[in-house]
């Protein structure tokens, strides 16, 4: 089979579409034929060297992907061959076929089609474990999404609606903002010309967000514990923003606040098996009834994936940059 190989750390020009072992279903697995991949950050970290694959993952990057399936393994049930799924990797998306465990499959929601299907497990599952799951997002509370053009962004925009929760994003032109609104954010921020502290404040009376949704990390730490509102709970899933900044508790401590901080891609694989099927459980009918939907800005062929790396670097685009194999 052929997948994107890194050749050393380094720009994206180091991402090489090369012939590379078979991947092989083991135990509690199925073998996917890749139809498309979808791009993350995580991916541009690990091709710059800053972040391996978990123990036994596959070398290549790619966190999520959607195929059919084209083996089942020893111990599963439930998933046959020719089933179109997507999946939440730990690794080897950017390729033609990847293993993945029974438990982080999911089938291809109704009315998305399968190219379009690898653009959801990795923002659905980000999303309802840390603003759902761990921050318990309740109808008529506000939500704050800092990147709200973004994958993650965008389905956190959708999902919050979907819920009955205001919602309010930063984006850094007015164009993003624009399409946040388009999806229904009812906040927008522009954080290169607005303190999205003040806004946030302004917008519900002073009492400010409940829910806070951070992708920047050690930049944005102290100021979204003044955005939070008394019992905020703030979760953090990114360091865009390095990954070391000051928390001053007494703030904390009078709002009665929570700070979580998480990542998905070396967590058992139990936990896993959890988020997605609480995200099949409650974010799936969602789509299949077009009250949520995934957002492309593009499709690149994968052999190219370096310039999806560009774009995603860039971060010109609105929602997922997508990888699809050729055939």
């Amino acid at each position: 089979m052929r997948a994107i190989t890194i050749s050393e750390p380094g720009g994206p020009e180091a991402l090489v579409w090369a012939e590379v072992p078979d991947a092989v279903a083991g135990e509690g697995e199925v073998l996917v034929e890749v139809v498309a991949g979808a791009v993350n950050r995580a991916d541009l970290l690990q091709r710059q060297g800053f972040y391996d694959p978990p123990p036994g993952a596959s070398p290549y990057p790619g966190l999520e992907c959607s195929g059919r399936i084209v083996e089942v393994g020893p111990g599963v049930s439930g998933w046959h061959v020719r089933d179109e799924v997507c999946a939440l990797l730990s690794g080897g998306g950017y390729a033609e076929k990847v293993a993945v465990p029974a438990g982080q499959l999911l089938p291809v929601p109704e009315g998305v089609d399968l190219v379009r299907a690898a653009a959801l497990p990795e923002v659905a599952c980000t999303v309802w474990s840390n603003v759902f799951m761990i921050s318990h997002l309740r109808p008529g509370e506000t939500l704050l999404v800092h990147g709200g053009s973004s994958g993650i962004g965008t389905m956190a925009i959708q999902l919050g609606k979907a819920v009955g929760a205001r919602v309010a994003v930063t984006a850094g032109s007015s164009e993003k903002l624009r399409r946040c609104g388009e999806l229904g954010a009812d906040v927008l921020i522009n954080y290169r010309e607005q303190d999205f502290v003040a806004e946030v404040r302004e917008a519900t009376g002073g009492a400010g967000a409940d829910v806070i949704l951070d992708n920047m990390g050690a930049k944005y730490l102290d100021r979204n514990v003044q955005a939070l509102a008394v019992n905020g709970r703030l979760a953090i899933i990114g360091m865009q923003g390095g990954v070391k900044g000051e928390l001053n508790i007494g703030t904390l401590l009078a709002k009665r606040a929570a700070v979580s901080a998480t990542s998905l891609r070396a967590r058992p694989l139990e936990e896993k098996a959890a988020i997605v099927a609480a995200v099949r459980e409650h974010v799936w009918p969602l789509l299949s009834d077009g009250h949520v939907q995934p957002v492309v800005d593009r499709e690149i062929p994968m052999p190219e994936a370096a310039e999806a790396h560009w774009v995603v670097e860039g971060s010109g685009h609105v929602g997922k940059v997508l990888l699809v194999v050729p055939r």
